[in-house]
């Protein structure tokens, strides 16, 4: 069955989701409403979504030392309360980030972190290399959005497909810890050393 914008537009509206979660949800069931509200519900995206912005000034740092000592990570996941902190499942995580910081090597959190300057450089390039390939003018913004997309999954921890899973991204991820433990989680600030790097 054919997943359509005002289907998305309709679960997005009941749920207050992104157009992604929504999406995934539309397909899972046969583009059935009720159930996508109750396979979000059974994920724990809806819990997740309903705790965003709330104040997480409690966690813990993680660390990781990988290949002989050649490559070490530091990663700060907050989360609302110190029980939450102390919990396996919390642990589990913060050392699944490291190890995803280790493997992935992201330059930023969010697309949000990724300097204006940045974005700007790529979305020239990109415009440029559609330009050069013989692309109309009108779908060049389009294209170049298109690339900017692939370009923040890349550099961005938040975007990144999760290395033990990459149907998911580390962004999911957290989505997916938070419905469980029902606590906002998330990432401060991580920092990945790699020896003989910058």
């Amino acid at each position: 069955m054919e997943i359509t914008a005002s289907m998305v537009k309709d679960l997005r509206e009941k749920t207050g989701l992104g157009m992604m979660d929504c999406k995934k949800a539309l397909v899972e069931t046969s583009g059935d409403l009720d159930k996508a509200v109750e396979y979000l519900r059974k994920k724990g995206v809806l819990k997740a979504a309903k705790r965003e912005g709330r104040a997480t000034t409690e966690g813990r740092i993680g660390s990781y030392i990988h290949m002989n000592g050649k490559i070490g990570v530091l990663v700060e996941l907050n989360c609302e309360s110190d029980f939450v902190a102390k919990t396996d499942q919390f642990v589990e995580l913060v050392k699944d980030l490291c190890m995803h910081v280790a493997a992935s090597s992201p330059s930023w959190v969010s697309p949000e972190d990724v300097p204006e300057d940045v974005v700007a450089k790529e979305k020239e390039i990109y415009m440029f290399q559609a330009k050069e390939a013989g692309k109309p003018d009108k779908i060049l913004e389009k294209i170049a959005d298109g690339k900017l997309k692939k370009f923040f999954s890349d550099v961005c921890l938040l975007e990144q497909p999760f290395v033990k899973d990459t149907d998911k991204t580390v962004g999911d991820l957290i989505k997916e810890k938070i419905g469980q433990l029902g606590e906002n989680m998330t990432i401060g600030r991580f920092v990945r050393y790699q020896l003989g790097g910058n």
